[in-house]
């Protein structure tokens, strides 16, 4: 179980995006594997405003003065439009129940 930096809420590890910093610069840890302490985030665009605005990703981070959230918005902006479609089919698929027999 992992929070979310934006709306505290806590989710499974697999619903959350990783968040770290690279050069001073926040960017998006698809893989999981960048090294450093992570901080997590729904892919929702509400909860990375939220965040932005408590200035959270400081914080959770441990890192001081401000971060730009502008790379990592656009790329959840990119990874949101890329599986827009492809996200609501895949979820009725998995709602489909299969005959036992």
């Amino acid at each position: 179980m992992r929070t979310c930096v934006g709306c505290r809420g806590r989710a499974l590890a697999g619903e959350l995006l990783r968040v770290v910093v690279v050069d001073g610069e926040l960017v998006l840890d698809l893989r999981r594997r960048i090294g450093g302490r992570g901080a997590w985030l729904h892919p929702d665009p509400g909860c990375l405003t939220r965040a932005e605005r408590r200035r959270a990703f400081p914080r959770a981070l441990r890192v001081p003065g401000p971060l730009d959230v502008a790379g990592v918005r656009g790329q959840l902006e990119q990874r949101t439009h890329t599986t827009g479609s492809g996200a609501s089919r895949a979820a009725k698929e998995e709602r489909k129940q299969v005959d036992p027999s």
